[in-house]
């Protein structure tokens, strides 16, 4: 699964002129099912989400509350075209996106699982499969360096991360976290 966090000051989800769902304070998620995905994949999302310090604390420091520490709203919005890629040419390729009934189906266990997980009441929803206009008003100015007190915020999350292999340096890294040290015995000493 895939998603976009935008912090916002507020959203809205318009369908043919008509407003389906507004929120306050919180969180614009756009959040696209990939065609590998699971329910599992739908629960690690929804852990991130919830979890993601994205709001500064009362005294201005910056990523220091997650969205059910501000008591927030979630407004959520399916959006398969976050698995679009232009590998070819100028049309962008969809195969990496789930069919449409997997989507439906997994998008709907998605909002309803973030509802029991926070509080329902605080999640809202567009329509899925609509042409919906989405309003934001970010919160905090676009452009401004990550490490100052205010700023938009847009973070990209995936729950299909392709793994990579570890560099030596990685390596470093684990044995100095763990506390061991790899030795090696000069081959004469094994004969």
């Amino acid at each position: 699964m895939k998603a976009v966090i935008q912090r916002v000051k507020s959203a809205s989800v318009t369908v043919d002129g008509q407003l389906i769902s507004k929120i306050g304070r919180g969180l614009l998620v756009l959040a696209g099912v990939g065609r590998e995905d699971t329910e599992k994949d739908i629960d690690t999302m929804i852990n991130r989400i919830l979890k993601a310090k994205l709001f500064p604390a009362e005294t201005d420091k910056q990523w220091k509350r997650n969205i059910q520490d501000i008591d927030g709203e979630v407004l959520c919005v399916s959006q398969f075209t976050l698995f679009g890629q232009l590998k070819k040419g100028k049309q962008p390729d969809f195969h990496e996106a789930a069919n449409a009934e997997t989507a439906r189906k997994l998008y709907d266990y998605f909002y309803k699982r973030l509802g029991e997980n926070y509080k329902p009441e605080r999640i809202k929803n567009g329509v899925f499969q609509a042409m919906m206009d989405v309003e934001l008003i970010n919160d905090g100015p676009v452009g401004v360096d990550y490490r100052s007190e205010d700023g938009a915020v847009t973070i990209e999350v995936d729950t299909q991360l392709p793994k990579r292999e570890k560099s030596a340096d990685d390596k470093d890294s684990d044995s100095k976290k763990t506390g061991t040290v790899e030795f090696k015995l000069p081959a004469e000493l094994l004969e």
